[in-house]
């Protein structure tokens, strides 16, 4: 989920540098609420790896 997040705002960055016009789905705020929500669900601790079961 980090790794998403990373992406997310990388992309939402470029398109916000960049200008470039796009849908409201795709917009460069929509991509960082997207990333800060993976952000949040990642230190939550969804997705960060394995995890072993005690028995």
């Amino acid at each position: 989920m980090g790794v998403i997040a990373a992406v997310l705002f990388g992309i939402a960055f470029f398109l916000n540098g960049t200008k470039t016009s796009t849908d409201v789905w795709f917009s460069p705020t929509s991509l960082m609420l997207a990333g800060l929500c993976c952000l949040a669900l990642h230190l939550l601790g969804v997705g960060t790896g394995w995890y072993s079961r005690r028995r």
